[in-house]
Parts: structure tokens; sequence; C-alpha cells
């Protein structure tokens, strides 16, 4: 269970779960869920594929996913674990919008390679990452898939992004290298698929990528930004407190 995101009414959550009983192959990797947070009643969106990263358009009447179902309705293999901890870049993920209950399935990305990590605004602009540029980079558009906009263009990993809330900032994770040798391992494990998040720090910006700002130095595992409501500051994940890296506590930083 994971990757939990609230409606724009805080009432339900949409998120990600493998849990024994759902319809399809949802048993063997990751599909999208609707929970009423009140009742705690579930409802299943996805049934194929392994989708990632869902998100409610406003209105709550459609959501937003990635999925790798076009491709292969069946899950797509687990990663390379002799690269050591490294998350998959599954080359035939595309965004999709749909109701709630899965039908009307539209395909907003069309595009070969990774498009995944969408996020919405209160004003229906999608936030993503993509590699479509040949590096993992944050790209925004309308729900529709119009107006394609390219956010960011720095060597690294660029993903996890939100919006705060009146869709002016962005906050996202990023990777960014001052050794010559980690930049060549991150495009060396890029062509296999994969991204190693083990060092990943946390970036606010205005929505359209100008005035880029980096709040955290710490060199670690910084997960998960989101605005608090007045977009004063930043709450995160990081295990910059554990030299073994494995425990992670929340932390906040103020917006510069």
């Amino acid at each position: 269970n994971a990757e939990a995101y609230w409606s724009f009414d805080d009432t339900e959550l949409i998120f990600q779960s493998t849990r024994e009983g759902a319809a399809g192959n949802a048993a063997q990797c990751d599909q999208i869920f609707i929970m009423d947070v009140e009742t705690g009643e579930v409802s299943q969106v996805t049934t194929e594929g392994r989708t990632t990263c869902a998100f409610f358009l406003p209105g709550s009447e459609r959501v937003i996913y990635a999925s790798t179902h076009a491709a292969d309705t069946t899950c797509p293999p687990e990663p390379d674990r002799s690269q050591g901890y490294v998350w998959p870049l599954y080359p035939t993920y595309e965004i999709y919008t749909a109701e709630r209950d899965g039908t009307g399935l539209v395909n907003i990305t069309n595009s070969p390679g990774y498009d995944a990590e969408a996020t919405v605004s209160r004003n229906g602009r999608v936030v993503f990452t993509s590699v479509r540029s040949g590096d993992l980079e944050l790209w925004s558009m309308n729900s529709d898939g119009s107006d394609l906009v390219q956010l960011t263009d720095t060597p690294g990993y660029d993903g996890g992004a939100f919006f705060n809330q009146d869709g002016t900032k962005i906050c996202w994770r990023a990777s960014r290298f001052t050794d010559p040798e980690k930049e060549k391992e991150y495009f060396r494990l890029l062509e296999k698929g994969l991204v190693r998040p083990s060092e990943l720090e946390i970036f606010v910006a205005d929505a359209d990528g100008r005035n880029v700002t980096q709040l955290t130095w710490n060199g670690k595992a910084n997960f998960g930004p989101f605005f608090l409501p007045d977009s004063s500051a930043v709450i995160f994940s990081s295990n910059q407190a554990d030299p073994r890296g494995r425990i992670f506590d929340l932390w906040m930083v103020d917006v510069l």
C-alpha cells in the first residue's frame, strides 16, 4: 500500500496496492484503488499491467495514473537487484486518465520510454517525469496531454513533483552530480531502465520551471516533498539522521 494522495475535497484517498483477492493480477503487482476515508470502503480502478502514481483530477470524477498494460497485461519483471537498490523505469509506462471505475481510458502521453509520476494542481495542470529528452526530467501539460512544456534540463533524475495550493510552485526530488563518475553511473543505469535513489535532494521552483532553489544538501535519500498549505515550508521524508540509511523520518525545511 503506497503513494496515497488526497482528493481535492479531502474525503478520499487514491493509492496503489498489491493485495490478495483483488481482481485480475493485482496480487502480483500494484493496481490503483480509491478509499473513502470515513467508511474505509475501497473500490478498484485498474486490473492489468503494473500501475503507479495515481492522483485525482479536479472534481474527482476522473483520475490519472501510469500503467504498463498497453504493452503487456501481465506484470513486468522485477528490477535487476545485482545493481544494488535500484528503481525500475519501465519503458512501457504511459500516463492515462480514466473514470473512477477504470472506464473511459485515455492515453495522454503516447511517447516511447518512461512516463510516470504525474500529480495535478487544483487548476488541472499536470506535472510528471519523462525520459523523452534522453534524461529523467520534469514536464508539465494539460490533463488532455496538450501544451507540453519541459520544466528541468539538468543531468540527473528529477521526479516526484507536487504543486503548492495555488498551483504557482512545484517541489520535487532530484539527483545532481559534482562527481563525474557518479554522473556516468547514473546514465549507465538509465540505459538499463534503472535509477538509484540513494542520493536525492529537495528542490522548489515556479510552476513553469523558473527560479529553481535547492532546499537540502545532505547527500541522502530525500523523498515525498509536499508544500505546507501556506507554501512557507516543505515537509519530506529523509534518512539523513541514520548513518546506515535505513530509518526514515519526516522533516520540514523553510522555502527560501
